[in-house]
């Protein structure tokens, strides 16, 4: 919502209405700030706890939850980072945050943003190598590709893009994660087929959590912000859609199109199977943090950067071939071919915004290509409006509660 890509198109009942109209993030006090702030610190003093007592793995089983405790508090700093961060600045103190690796609770300073990505990268970095070997009983817990894929996600806010395209390809090459089929994009509504995003275990999701009626989830979920088959508020009228001007830039044969209805909601994306109009009161559909899609258009995006289009165009390909009907895809991917560097840039980046919508990935590309947001006029807030990457309007603001609890910041 923050990058303009998901429309907030009412405000019946004020949810995330001073984050569309990008007031929260000039409010301190506005718990919309101290919530992910929380958050993000509650598990690093956690995972600091943790890692202390696993300090010396006694056998593989300590190694390998040591090493996703690591994983996790690296993915901790890395959110931080870029939700509280304008923009990548090494010897900044002042555009970052404090940085703890001991459960204490005495307040810190802020440090440079340096020492806080080398905090990330060295915890990621130990859960690739000592999560090798690993085997997860399920997607909730992190692997050593899920580490390397937070990994290079960091690499990319860096600025390292030669990092980034070897952990990228990697993923691509050797992680056994199929790319999304172009069944399981969207939910046909002619045919009354497709998978959709709501099920774990779809095998290009690469991490997620397997949602079920016990967790007792129900109104305040993402699902109930989201999905107008499920009982909440986008059912209720306070809709999230993609922004219009977004959505005109998909190209006519992209299957990806048929995720939307009229209103652009993603209603044959993000759907409770039974597709009962608010229908789901207990939420059973799952959450999805990362797939192997998302690493073809960053390898493909790394690559571009480095100014190696063939590599780049080889593997975006093989992703764009599966979001245009079969018979047509070779024919409708070849413009891709004749795209000079700067243009295949824009149209990886173009990609990954259409790819994954509603993924939480858009921000943080927004960020790391240093993009200018120009919001279409299906938002209720700040429509037809434009926005520099590193407007202050578009980050979180340090809470309040730290600055006053914090005599160190």
């Amino acid at each position: 919502m923050l990058c303009g890509d998901m429309a907030l198109l009412a405000t019946n009942y004020r949810q995330y209405q001073d984050v569309a109209n990008l007031k929260a993030t000039q409010q301190p006090s506005d718990n919309y700030n101290y919530i992910p702030w929380r958050y993000y610190y509650r598990l690093i003093y956690e995972a600091n706890k943790s890692i202390a007592e696993l300090a010396n793995p006694k056998n593989n089983s300590e190694k390998y939850t040591l090493a996703q405790f690591r994983a996790l508090r690296g993915y901790a700093y890395f959110y931080l980072m870029q939700i509280f961060t304008t923009k990548y600045e090494p010897n900044s103190r002042t555009n970052s945050i404090p940085l703890y690796t001991t459960a204490d609770i005495v307040s810190k300073p802020r440090v440079k943003q340096s020492e806080v990505y080398a905090q990330i990268i060295s915890d990621l970095e130990f859960a690739v190598t000592n999560l090798a070997g690993f085997t997860r009983s399920k997607k909730g817990m992190i692997d050593k590709y899920v580490a390397e894929g937070l990994l290079a996600y960091t690499y990319a806010a860096m600025g390292n893009n030669q990092k980034v395209a070897e952990l990228a390809q990697d993923i691509v090459n050797n992680s056994g994660y199929p790319l999304t089929t172009r069944e399981q994009i969207f939910y046909d509504t002619t045919t009354k087929k497709g998978g959709g995003f709501n099920d774990v275990e779809t095998k290009s999701w690469m991490w997620g959590v397997d949602l079920i009626t016990e967790n007792s989830f129900d109104l305040i979920s993402w699902w109930g912000m989201i999905d107008i088959y499920t009982y909440s508020y986008a059912w209720a009228g306070d809709g999230k859609a993609m922004d219009d001007k977004l959505y005109a830039q998909i190209r006519t044969n992209d299957i990806r199109k048929k995720q939307f209805n009229r209103d652009l909601l993603p209603s044959n994306k993000f759907f409770a199977p039974d597709r009962v109009i608010g229908g789901q009161r207990k939420i059973s559909t799952d959450y999805i943090y990362m797939r192997v899609d998302e690493f073809y258009l960053l390898a493909a995006e790394a690559l571009a950067k480095l100014g190696q289009d063939a590599q780049a165009k080889t593997i975006y390909k093989k992703l764009l071939k599966l979001r245009y009907p079969e018979a047509t895809a070779t024919t409708d991917i070849a413009y891709v071919d004749a795209l000079t560097n700067a243009q295949l840039q824009d149209d990886i980046y173009l990609n990954t915004r259409i790819e994954l919508w509603g993924e939480g990935k858009s921000y943080f590309a927004m960020k790391r290509n240093h993009k200018t947001i120009e919001r279409g006029s299906n938002h209720v807030e700040e429509k037809n409006t434009t926005f520099s990457y590193d407007n202050p309007r578009l980050t979180f603001a340090i809470p309040q509660n730290e600055s006053i609890n914090n005599l160190n910041l």
